[in-house]
């Protein structure tokens, strides 16, 4: 049985090629390092053109990932909604998109609203994440859950984990033409137009 482990040593399993677990302020996520991501799709049997997101800690971080100028209305939206259960698919090129979503032109990105979440990735950097469950099976809510779903992938500790919203991330995308593209409704009720900040 794989250990819960204090941030600074899940860090090292990490970096050194290992999947994790950790809470989000949604749902418990499971994560890999993005070069490393492939084991995730086959840790939850996902099909191969489910992209999989890039979390990180810091609004920043995450953009500068994307390989392509900034949008100015990207990064209004994220500092409106960030941390917290939105998640936002941009363009992007470069090796991360093939990595996180092979064969596709965009990435998701969040940062989750999670003390826990946060303290792990300003140590690991930004972690290709999904929700921890089996494709097609309903998601994990707990760290118990978790563990009996992925048994040899190790949590963060301390356990049991602050509780989640239970819902997804709301997903929206950017379509180009100055709009957003509502692709999935959950934890987050964005106010209208779609993709304004709140006031």
């Amino acid at each position: 049985m794989p250990a819960a482990l204090d941030a600074a040593t899940l860090n090292h399993h990490i970096r050194a090629g290992a999947a994790a677990l950790f809470p989000t302020d949604t749902l418990p996520a499971l994560a890999a390092r993005p070069e490393t991501a492939s084991q995730l799709w086959e840790l939850k049997d996902r099909p191969s053109h489910k992209p999989v997101i890039l979390m990180g800690a810091g609004l920043e971080e995450l953009l500068e990932q994307l390989g392509l100028p900034v949008v100015p209305a990207w990064r209004e939206l994220a500092e409106a909604q960030w941390p917290g259960g939105l998640t936002l698919v941009l363009p992007a090129r470069g090796p991360l998109l093939e990595q996180l979503n092979p064969g596709g032109n965009s990435l998701g990105l969040r940062v989750p609203a999670c003390p826990m979440a946060l303290e792990l990735l300003r140590l690991t950097g930004p972690l290709a994440t999904t929700s921890a469950n089996r494709s097609g099976e309903p998601p994990c809510l707990t760290a118990s859950e978790a563990h009996e779903r992925f048994p040899d992938v190790s949590l963060l500790a301390p356990t049991p984990w602050p509780p989640g919203s239970g819902q997804a991330s709301t997903v929206v995308a950017w379509g180009g033409a100055g709009h957003w593209q509502l692709l999935r409704q959950g934890a987050v009720s964005l106010p209208s137009p779609l993709g304004s900040p709140r006031s």
